[in-house]
């Protein structure tokens, strides 16, 4: 980055700090920014500034938001009963793009990995349980992503919540719609059959 003026080799490797964002796409980006409308850059970075300033984690739910609830856990129209629990914010986006789900969410902000030392207690799990002692909930829905950490989560939270009465439920998990069974591996597959319902 010798070769760059300072600014923008500044811009170059604050944009190569972005995921799936190497040296190559960032100088790209960097460029790209630079050959925009003065007014279409700053709206970027205002745009940046705004959300990282303003954007806080909900105290019900732990999602994303502007405001404290949030609009799904502040919405009297959502069914109060059910409780999708899920790692991530981008997850909640990904179910309510669906638009077939009409509960309330909670979100982990991570999953169990003792490969990784993460455990228990250093994901959002504690708050969920104490959201189910206050609440007067009917179901909590495991909607943890379908690899061994995603699995680990859900089961252990499924462990700790079932003494209450409390339904746990697990999304299903199987082939794509549109996959060819002969490429899809033997988890996939069993997934798939364990998942299976009537026609």
């Amino acid at each position: 980055m010798k070769n760059y003026a300072k600014p923008l080799a500044r811009l170059i490797n604050e944009l190569s700090k972005l995921p799936g964002i190497g040296g190559k796409s960032a100088q790209r980006l960097a460029f790209y920014i630079l050959a925009m409308e003065e007014k279409d850059a700053l709206g970027i970075a205002d745009a940046i500034v705004d959300a990282r300033t303003n954007m806080k984690y909900c105290s019900v739910c732990a999602n994303l938001t502007d405001t404290d609830p949030c609009r799904i856990c502040g919405d009297p129209a959502r069914d109060q009963s059910v409780i999708c629990v899920v790692e991530s914010p981008r997850d909640v986006s990904a179910m309510e793009r669906v638009r077939e789900f009409n509960g309330l969410y909670h979100v982990l902000h991570g999953a169990i990995s003792p490969m990784d030392g993460i455990g228990p207690e250093d994901i959002n799990l504690r708050q969920l349980i104490i959201r189910l002692q206050q609440n007067d909930v009917k179901e909590i829905i495991m909607a943890t992503n379908p690899n061994i950490e995603g699995e680990a989560t859900a089961m252990y939270t499924a462990r700790l919540i079932k003494p209450s009465g409390i339904k746990v439920t697990r999304i299903a998990h199987g082939l794509p719609v549109g996959g060819d069974l002969e490429y899809a591996d033997e988890v996939t597959l069993s997934k798939a059959m364990e998942g299976r319902r009537e026609i």
